[in-house]
């Protein structure tokens, strides 16, 4: 997730703006409905703002440590690993 940030921070604006940002934003989302779930289980969903595509780098940061800290299973962990690099596959960064 680091490196995906990093690399989104690194990125073109014009990179950002053919659906990079739009790509971490998403993951941001459902990474922070993730952390809800487990922190605050049963509670409505709440939904990131899109803070812009310059702010996708730290958002994705931000709500992965977050999940990072919530969760405790294994295959929990493995599998927030492989959202984060299929969203980087897919935002080509």
């Amino acid at each position: 997730m680091d490196h995906f940030a990093d690399r989104l921070r690194a990125a073109p604006q014009s990179r950002l703006q053919r659906g990079a940002a739009a790509e971490a934003l998403a993951l941001a989302r459902e990474l922070a409905r993730w952390t809800q779930r487990v922190e605050e289980p049963g509670t409505p969903p709440r939904e990131m703002p899109d803070a812009g595509m310059f702010a996708a780098a730290d958002q994705i940061t931000v709500a992965g440590h977050d999940l990072a800290v919530a969760l405790t299973d294994a295959d929990d962990i493995a599998e927030a690993v492989r959202l984060v690099e299929e969203a980087q596959k897919r935002a080509g960064v």
